[in-house]
């Protein structure tokens, strides 16, 4: 009985919780592309990505430039100087997959430098939602852009609007929603 009165008591209680809980969205997406400093530090991350893939390739084209060589020269060579020549592209094909590795792996240098440059403008964003979101009661706010699939979206949650105003990149001919 007990536990009957317990169970009750959760699911009257529990489902008036649920029903009390506001909830809205956001499209971060459409937010960062407002934002001129995220543009900045695109064509930056762009920029570095750029000129160390051309770094990489650079390498790789030196590499292969040593193995059509040692090809040419194959006959020329004895089986030591054949060796030490294999050994040196094999050594800067290591070398070349280490680099990769080092710039563009796991927690690499293009990692570091767009969590470096990005970061502080995600940061910016949350802050500005996580104002909106207390200012209007929000106990959930959905990234729309984000994996969450959502197949409809009712326009009258959408904050969006509220986070680029509260960023200052609001559209100065929008009537304020509050």
């Amino acid at each position: 009985m007990r536990f009957y009165l317990i169970t009750v008591f959760f699911v009257i209680f529990g489902l008036n919780f649920v029903n009390a809980q506001r909830f809205g969205y956001i499209d971060t997406d459409f937010i960062l592309k407002k934002m001129p400093e995220y543009g900045k530090a695109q064509e930056e991350i762009n920029r570095l990505s750029a000129l160390w893939e051309k770094e990489i390739q650079e390498m790789a084209k030196g590499i292969e430039a040593q193995y059509n060589t040692l090809q040419a020269e194959q006959v020329l060579l004895t089986d030591a100087m054949k060796k030490e020549r294999t050994d040196a592209i094999k050594k800067k094909e290591a070398d070349l997959k280490e680099y990769q590795k080092k710039v563009f792996g796991f927690e690499g240098l293009f990692f570091l430098k767009k969590q470096e440059l990005i970061k502080p403008i995600q940061d910016k964003v949350w802050d500005a939602v996580d104002k909106i979101a207390k200012k209007n009661g929000l106990a959930i706010v959905f990234d729309k852009s984000g994996e969450l699939v959502m197949i409809y979206t009712d326009p009258r949650y959408d904050y969006t609007d509220f986070v680029l105003d509260e960023l200052g990149l609001g559209d100065p001919n929008d009537v304020v929603k509050n």
